[in-house]
């Protein structure tokens, strides 16, 4: 039996989208997440970025060191989406 024509067509499309979403996400210094609980689009840093030469941020001095973020990626927004509750917890905490 021969497939019909629109399911071999879907399952020829579904790849080359996953694809293409996988290149603009690249290109666009954004990291794509999912699970079955949610679908996460954050931005990465900037590898050519003079402040921070794509690591990132830069730990600061003085006592009690931190991690300051660079505006190349910490100041640009994220996209969550939830798609299944997580499950709660049945056991007790301590």
């Amino acid at each position: 039996m021969l497939p019909r024509p629109h399911t071999t067509l879907l399952l020829l499309a579904v790849p080359f989208a996953a694809v293409t979403v996988a290149v603009v996400l690249n290109a666009c210094r954004l990291k794509l997440y999912a699970d079955r609980h949610r679908i996460e689009i954050a931005a990465r840093p900037r590898p050519a970025c003079p402040q921070c030469h794509g690591n990132g941020g830069w730990w600061t001095d003085g006592a009690f060191p931190d991690m300051e973020a660079c505006g190349c990626w910490a100041k640009r927004r994220e996209l969550r989406i939830r798609l299944l509750p997580s499950p709660a917890w049945n056991e007790p905490p301590f």
